[in-house]
């Protein structure tokens, strides 16, 4: 089995990816990451998913492919410039809206159970304010991160909060766990109370 081949590649996703190079982006989500989204937003019809970290809008292009006509997407990030990119590209879209925010913000800010899905990308709702993330996923709903396995660029301390990260998601009881060492390390969680 090849898992390099896609089963649909998302119609604005190799134009995202020009634009990404041009811009010397380096951190987007990888194309298996991006396939599993969009299978694991299929399994949510009519959901309300939110993208902490929108970047170039690779993984919410993904996002978009698997989501209904009636789902939802709210996508946040904090760099004007990495938007401008994903709003040229998706903003015709009218199941995404964008928030140029602080994550931080975002999370502190929205009601409890309110996400089906949520892949969280960035460090707010990772490496911190986790609980507070965990709060906004419904009962039944995904929480995906990736980038837990070794990168060639984090910065020497990355390893013990990843790792610190991974003891935490295992020793919670509101979670099934399960990680993968596939892809850039992904880990689902499902919220079971």
């Amino acid at each position: 089995m090849n898992d390099t081949i896609f089963h649909a590649i998302p119609e604005t996703l190799e134009s995202i990816e020009l634009d990404t190079r041009k811009s010397g982006f380096t951190m987007s989500s990888e194309r298996k990451t991006g396939s599993l989204l969009s299978i694991l937003a299929a399994a949510k019809p009519d959901g309300h998913f939110l993208e902490l970290g929108t970047g170039t809008g690779l993984s919410t292009a993904w996002l978009l492919s698997g989501m209904n006509e009636s789902a939802r997407l709210d996508s946040v990030d904090n760099d004007v410039a990495v938007l401008d990119i994903a709003g040229r590209h998706l903003s015709r879209d009218r199941r995404v809206t964008f928030h140029n925010c602080d994550g931080e913000n975002f999370i502190k800010q929205t009601q409890s159970d309110t996400y089906d899905l949520i892949f969280a990308d960035a460090w707010p709702g990772k490496f911190y304010l986790l609980d507070e993330a965990l709060k906004l996923l419904k009962i039944g709903g995904f929480y995906i991160i990736d980038d837990m396995c070794p990168q060639p660029n984090w910065p020497s301390d990355h390893e013990d909060k990843v790792r610190h990260l991974l003891d935490e998601l295992n020793g919670r009881s509101d979670l099934k766990v399960c990680r993968l060492a596939w892809a850039s390390g992904i880990v689902i969680c499902c919220r079971v109370v």
